[in-house]
């Protein structure tokens, strides 16, 4: 299997996806101005209490306050807060942090009121982003994650990941790491790390604690509350972080500062693979290119077909996903009804797996399979799917086939579900019902065209349009894209693009930023 990362850069959002042998596996998009993200780091201000909760409610900048558990407070709060005094009493001089006290652990059975107070400030980290109607969820359990470990201030002890087997090599790891970590910190090491030399994994733990040290910094430097001391990396970047593995073939960007970005970090963690990483400059979008936006549209919405006729309806509420599975109109197989039903189920799950890592759905998941008699072929369904979710990186659990053919699965959310609306709204009429008359679409372009290049003196242009209507500007030998090259120089291109709707179009410059051309009248 081959694995390939497809990131499109645009003005106001970016978009990655992931494909394993050309078909699309992970998608994530994301505005631009979103600036929250898990990992983020704050020095914030507690502004509720919650006995009955055992909980608090903290100001981190969002519309909503964040929330703060007990459990989530941290083992290490005491250190923390005495560490954070010391640092914000001198301004000028920062007090270092391998002097610091590490102070007896939090008990357990502790109570919130007797722990935090009202106003109180406290740096927190957020571990899942705002869902519906909740805010944030915080943790005082303060983490820095890079590719082969993960630096914990204020930690006492080395832990090696459990799937790393070999006792010769837990021990090579926790023997060369506890040589080289700084004073009051500790570290977790990762399964990549599994082999690596202690010059690979010191470079990453001077970055990490780099980074820790920048943090604090930030906190004496600044008086403003809720503020930002730490930012995790771009999305692009974390989703290398955690998904790289030595199958990538290609990674493709479209934007020269994002590409800069992640061939640094490759270079950074896998040098022999920077040459995968490639800017890509073709004037087709770049998710059409690699037919990412035909599957973005056959693989969300409501009704996703799979194979054979077969199809899954997907219903998302408050509270959990549900699933149905239906065989449609495929032909049934010969070898009777029991036949049917286990073919239909076990496309049904391989099709689930991935939809669950697509739409990135958490919480609960129920899916209504089609009934089978047969024992056997109910524990068949059942280790397929296990199987199917041993590539998905959340935590996960599933239960085999209740009595009534349901099978229950849950899954690690943090943050909301993919849900990408595939149905299009009319661009010309809004919804309305009425739109000017279809023929003098084309008359609409060229005058927008003559106002790009004679009002506002934009020479070379692209034309985004959907591929019907750039097909039909384009035929002919003397064809309209010819007649208007003529008339306003060559520098009119027409560009094809999948994710525009019939009579919708998009003006960019030679340097692909948008140009807006709607008129008033067309937006209201």
């Amino acid at each position: 299997m081959t694995s390939e990362l497809v990131i499109d850069v645009q003005q106001k959002e970016i978009s990655i996806a992931l494909l394993e042998d050309k078909r699309l596996v992970e998608y994530q998009n994301e505005p631009s101005s979103v600036s929250y993200a898990v990992g983020n780091i704050y020095i914030a201000e507690v502004k509720k209490l919650m006995p009955g909760l055992n909980a608090s409610f903290v100001d981190v900048g969002f519309e909503r306050d964040a929330f703060l558990h007990y459990l989530d407070i941290g083992s290490q709060f005491h250190s923390y807060e005495k560490y954070l005094k010391q640092v914000q009493s001198d301004r000028k001089k920062l007090y270092p942090f391998s002097k610091a006290t590490r102070l007896p652990d939090l008990k357990k059975d502790g109570s919130i009121q007797n722990t935090l107070r009202k106003g109180q400030e406290v740096l927190v980290q957020i571990v899942k982003e705002p869902i519906s109607t909740k805010g944030p969820r915080l943790t005082g359990e303060i983490s820095f994650a890079g590719r082969f470990l993960v630096l914990i201030p204020f930690g006492d002890k080395v832990s090696v990941s459990a799937k790393i087997k070999s006792g010769e090599e837990r021990a090579r790891l926790k023997q060369l790491i506890n040589s080289i970590k700084p004073k009051n910190c500790g570290v977790i090491v990762r399964t990549v790390a599994e082999g690596k030399r202690v010059a690979e994994l010191d470079a990453e733990l001077k970055i990490l604690t780099k980074r820790w040290e920048d943090a604090i910094i930030k906190i004496q430097k600044t008086q403003k509350r809720p503020q930002l001391v730490f930012e995790e990396t771009g999305r692009a970047v974390a989703l290398l972080r955690d998904l790289f593995n030595p199958t990538y073939e290609n990674i493709y960007v479209n934007d020269e500062a994002v590409f800069h970005e992640v061939k640094d970090y490759v270079s950074l963690i896998a040098p022999e693979k920077a040459k995968i990483v490639k800017l890509y400059t073709g004037n087709v979008p770049i998710f059409d290119n690699f037919n990412i936006t035909k599957q973005i549209k056959s693989s969300f919405g409501k009704t996703v077909n799979y194979k054979h006729g077969a199809y899954l309806i997907i219903e998302h509420t408050e509270a959990l996903h549900v699933v149905d599975v239906n065989s449609g109109n495929r032909s049934h197989s010969d070898n009777g009804q029991e036949a049917n039903a286990l073919d239909v189920n076990l496309g049904a799950a391989d099709e689930l797996a991935r939809q669950l890592r697509l739409r990135d759905m958490g919480g609960i998941i129920v899916v209504d399979f089609i009934d089978m008699n047969l024992a056997e072929d109910r524990q068949l369904l059942y280790e397929r799917m296990c199987k199917n979710m041993q590539k998905d990186r959340a935590k996960h659990n599933i239960l085999p086939l209740s009595k009534f053919g349901l099978m229950q699965i849950t899954r690690q959310r943090v943050r909301p579900a993919m849900d990408v609306n595939v149905e299009e709204t009319c661009p010309t009429c809004f919804g309305k019902g009425k739109i000017k008359s279809s023929i003098l679409f084309t008359d609409q372009l060229e005058s927008k065209i003559d106002s790009l290049v004679n009002k506002i003196g934009v020479k070379t242009f692209y034309l985004h349009v959907h591929p019907y209507v750039a097909a039909y500007i384009n035929q002919g030998v003397f064809s309209m894209k010819r007649k208007w090259q003529l008339k306003y120089g060559l520098g009119v291109h027409v560009i094809p693009s999948q994710k525009l709707s019939f009579l919708q179009y998009e003006f960019y410059d030679n340097k692909k930023q948008y140009i807006d051309m709607k008129e008033e009248i067309e937006t209201k």
